[in-house]
């Protein structure tokens, strides 16, 4: 065993190399295994082909690629195995022997090209599936919600180094299909050449073997006819013949029968004996010769070859562990710098500390400085303590006069009357001017839908804030021309009412919120953004009519909801307010996405943080001009692009009438049922003509967003049907009175909208 395996390293771990080795080889080949002792001896055939070039120099070559592949096996072979050996060439077993000698070559060259070839797939599914999932986490662990700092850094060196690791196991994994591919060539090659030499070899042999049976049955003739020959000539023949022979021959006759059948008989067995010598001598001069040499040479090419690829198989193993082993802790050099540290180095240097001292402090600008002491402040519109008490009192004492004297209409408007004297200014010297219709109009209509006036009052539009007048009593006095004079005159926004008692800073959305409460005694007045107020206290002495609370500027007024909201607001009254056809949350996200999404995996179909997306939809529903919505900058909506396509498609959902609106809904059922692309197209293309300007606008800007979504399909995942499944419930609208079988064709709308997104829509 040692001259059969002299490379095999530890002698401890001999014992299980040849079962290993050999074991490949008789599973494929299919024969009957030979002793243990048969491949050494096989091998030492290989190694002594020069004892047999002695008769022939043809051998040379064969033994010069033996001693380059083994000298060992050389050096090892004893003369006894040598002569064995050169005998069982020259015989006429040696071509069988190397025939059986190469398949087995053949056979073992098979099975570990299969082996390579199943060693590099499962090497490659490895690195890949390392690169990938080391390039994924690191794209994950640079957002936001993960940890930064040393961290940070610390966690992409480690996943550098996987990637390169995989790198390696790519590599590594090539140059074994590679190997693979090259042992597959060899044993093809050696197959076709046995096919042939066995055909050609064996042909020889079996034509010498068929000529010497002949020429043994002649000599076996032969031999016969010259003994009864024998006997005839002295007498000595056999009786049997005399018996049943009507006309026996003489004895001279019978003699000189045999003579010439002995003749012949001889003549024969001559031919046959110079027939096999030629043939004979033919085949052990040229024709065995040539199929032996061809069979060695074979033999060891197969040999050679596997064994090169086996030493290049466990090169490269070596490579590969000390490459990666490299990779996790590099030799230190001089120069080393920072990308040369140790996997051990690299986690070492993480300071957890560091990172949350540094997070901790970045927050240090939101703090607000110079808040101070928390102090109560008076609201300038109840003035003074002391003139809101003179104040109360005139109250009590002018409601006593008014029952005393049953005060009519008249007094009541020269009531009003009186506060139209010229006021004193106490509004900050950057307030606007009044409207010249007197009546404030910063804001569109469209902002909040108009207020109800009660009923017996005249409409006088939105008001910045409202006061309430005191009446007598709920049925006393009741509306007149007279007060609605009145009305007119106050360039404040003063209004009258009877809906309770006065509420600061109201604004015209919110009046409908209060519930309506019973007529009390008490008025107050507040401003509306005029340049003129009321004046400043007057003393309690005055009249009633004279005296009035200071006024509320600009900056007491806060608006309890969003001034302009987008979410939940028809597209129609967008349109008229904003005066824009797309909403601009439309166009933000559609730009953040093209900017930042497009080639995301799963992008519409990933959902978002629902944090981040509230925090959005109260930002737009708050001032959608506001430049911390510029979504260019992705630090804007958190780096988080999921997050912008969970608003987009909140926003859709949201809407009080689908984006394809529910007139029009059943239209687009019915022409989903078409079959014929075209005819769906068609009808599909009129409906969407007919659509309101702001639905048509904002869904053709969709359509060719996600019409530039699909095709980055073959990144994103994101084809047209399965943006379709998003979308259709979304732009169509759903409601528990909706067929389940309408779902499928909603889908069909929006997927026959995409896919012809050019034919419908004008991309200019």
């Amino acid at each position: 065993m040692p001259d059969t395996y002299p490379s095999a390293g530890d002698p401890n771990s001999q014992p299980q190399l040849p079962s290993s080795f050999d074991a490949p080889g008789r599973m494929s080949l299919g024969d009957s295994a030979p002793p243990p002792a048969a491949p050494t001896s096989a091998a030492k055939a290989d190694a002594v082909t020069d004892k047999s070039a002695g008769d022939d120099d043809n051998t040379t070559p064969a033994q010069g690629s033996l001693d380059v592949g083994n000298p060992s096996q050389a050096a090892a072979a004893s003369p006894e195995v040598i002569r064995q050996v050169g005998d069982v060439l020259k015989s006429e077993v040696g071509v069988s022997t190397l025939l059986n000698r190469l398949k087995q070559s053949i056979g073992a060259t098979k099975e570990f090209g299969l082996f390579l070839k199943k060693r590099s797939t499962i090497e490659d599914d490895h690195a890949q599936s390392l690169k990938k999932l080391s390039r994924m986490t690191q794209d994950n662990m640079r957002r936001a919600d993960h940890r930064q700092g040393s961290f940070l850094h610390g966690y992409e060196e480690t996943m550098y180094m996987h990637d390169r690791m995989a790198e390696n196991g790519i590599q590594f994994a090539v140059s074994l299909h590679q190997m693979h591919e090259d042992l597959f060539e060899l044993a093809s090659f050696a197959e076709r050449s046995r096919k042939g030499l066995k055909a050609s070899g064996l042909a020889a042999e079996q034509k010498v073997a068929d000529l010497e049976q002949a020429m043994r049955k002649s000599k076996a003739k032969y031999d016969s006819l010259a003994e009864e020959y024998d006997r005839a000539r002295t007498g000595e023949s056999k009786q049997s013949g005399k018996v049943f022979g009507f006309k026996s021959k003489s004895a001279a006759q019978h003699e000189e029968d045999l003579y010439k059948k002995v003749q012949a008989a001889d003549q024969n067995y001559h031919n046959s004996v110079q027939l096999l010598q030629s043939e004979k001598a033919q085949l052990e001069s040229s024709t065995r010769p040539e199929t032996i040499k061809a069979l060695l040479e074979l033999v060891k090419e197969t040999d050679a070859g596997l064994t090169l690829q086996m030493q290049k198989f466990a090169s490269f193993n070596e490579k590969l562990l000390l490459s990666n082993g490299l990779i996790i802790s590099p030799l230190k050099s001089g120069d080393a710098g920072a990308h040369s540290r140790s996997l051990r180095q690299a986690v070492a240097s993480i300071n957890n500390d560091k990172d949350f001292n540094d997070f901790v402090s970045s927050q240090y600008p939101r703090i607000a400085h110079g808040s101070g002491e928390v102090k109560y402040e008076r609201n300038p519109v109840l003035g003074p303590p002391g003139q809101h008490l003179n104040h109360q009192t005139s109250q009590v004492f002018n409601t006593m006069s008014y029952n005393n004297q049953g005060a009519t209409r008249e007094n009541r408007s020269n009531t009003l009357t009186s506060f139209t004297s010229p006021p004193v200014d106490s509004a900050p010297s950057h307030a606007p001017p009044p409207p010249s219709s007197g009546f404030p109009a910063q804001t569109s209509p469209l902002d909040h839908p108009p207020l109800q006036a009660p009923p017996g009052y005249a409409h006088h539009g939105r008001t910045g804030s409202q006061g309430n007048i005191l009446p007598s009593s709920q049925g006393s006095y009741g509306p007149s021309s007279n007060a609605t004079q009145g009305h007119s005159r106050f360039g404040n926004g003063m209004s009258i009412s009877t809906q309770g008692p006065p509420q600061l800073g109201a604004l015209p959305f919110q009046g409908s919120q209060s519930p309506i409460q019973p007529p009390t005694s008490q008025f107050s007045h507040s401003d509306t953004r005029s340049p003129g107020g009321f004046g400043a206290s007057q003393p309690a002495s005055m009249p009633l009519q004279s005296r009035a609370s200071p006024p509320a500027t600009a900056t007491t007024t806060a608006p309890s909801g969003p001034p302009k909201p987008v979410f939940g607001v028809p597209l129609s009254r967008l349109y008229e307010r904003d005066n824009i056809a797309v909403p601009m949350v439309v166009q933000q996200c559609i730009q953040a996405v093209e900017l930042y999404g497009l080639e995301l995996e799963g992008i519409y179909r990933q959902s978002g943080s629902l944090t981040h997306i509230q925090k959005l939809k109260a930002m737009f529903d708050t001032d959608s001009s506001n430049k911390a919505l510029d979504f260019r900058n992705p630090e804007n909506f958190y780096e988080d692009v999921n997050s912008v396509t969970g608003l987009l498609k909140q926003f859709f959902r949201d809407l009080p009438d689908p984006l394809l609106t529910t007139e029009h809904h059943n239209a687009f059922i019915d022409a989903a049922r078409h079959d014929d692309n075209i005819v769906r197209r068609d009808s599909l293309h009129a409906i969407i003509n007919s659509l309101p300007d702001p639905n048509y606008a904002t869904l053709r800007a969709l359509a060719l967003h996600l019409y530039r979504v699909m095709d980055k399909a073959h990144i994103n995942r994101m084809n047209c049907h399965n943006l379709a499944v998003i979308f259709g419930p979304t732009l169509m609208g759903t409601t528990p009175a909706t067929p389940i079988e309408d779902a499928g064709r909603q889908i069909r709308v929006i997927d026959t909208i995409l896919q012809n997104t050019y034919q419908i829509f004008d991309e200019d």
